[in-house]
């Protein structure tokens, strides 16, 4: 398979599908994120508790993201009134996306629990908020991680990429499902 062939996605159930189109190797960057947020929303859509391993992601650009089917089965969160915006499938639970909370800054992080094989990926380039054992946190390879993903935005965003977005109504700069915010006991559950 050639480097610049789509690269597939779906939810566990299949109902939610579609690629990432094109890939290919500066399209992108395997990660993963340590980060109790990214735990308590793993958590809070049933999925297995990712600690210790974290959360792996491909990140990459909205414009990048083609739906086949299902789109209109996305569901959305946020953990708090100013967090990222968390995309999954409100058939099967299975979390699919991260974004910004706006379609003028590019980003995507796409699960690759969603993408399931990592062969094409290449290895993981970056961690964040690796846990410590005196209770701090470090990064691993956190300035090609900024780097990749700010250089890829703002290559979006001249280009005017930015606005090709499976995610947002840019009429009215809204994201094209509701979101819901958890309440404060959903998010205290989910951070067990």
């Amino acid at each position: 398979m050639a480097r610049d062939e789509p690269l597939g996605f779906s939810c566990a159930c299949g109902t939610v599908s579609g690629r990432i189109e094109p890939f290919d190797k500066g399209g992108g960057m395997h990660v993963r994120c340590h980060c109790q947020d990214c735990r308590a929303a793993e958590i809070h859509l049933g999925q297995p508790d990712p600690r210790p391993d974290g959360v792996a992601l491909y990140q990459t650009t909205p414009d990048r993201i083609v739906f086949d089917t299902g789109q209109d089965r996305l569901a959305l969160m946020t953990l708090g009134p100013k967090g990222l915006y968390r995309w999954y499938a409100a058939c099967c639970r299975s979390p699919l996306f991260n974004t910004a909370r706006t379609a003028r800054f590019p980003f995507a992080g796409v699960h690759v629990s969603a993408i399931g094989s990592t062969e094409r990926l290449g290895p993981v380039r970056g961690e964040a908020f690796i846990p410590k054992s005196d209770g701090g946190t470090r990064n691993k390879g956190a300035g090609a991680f900024v780097y990749g993903l700010l250089s890829r935005s703002i290559a979006a965003w001249i280009s005017g990429r930015w606005r090709r977005t499976p995610f947002f109504d840019l009429a009215t700069g809204k994201p094209v499902v509701e979101p819901r915010v958890l309440t404060k006991e959903d998010r205290a559950a989910a951070s067990r």
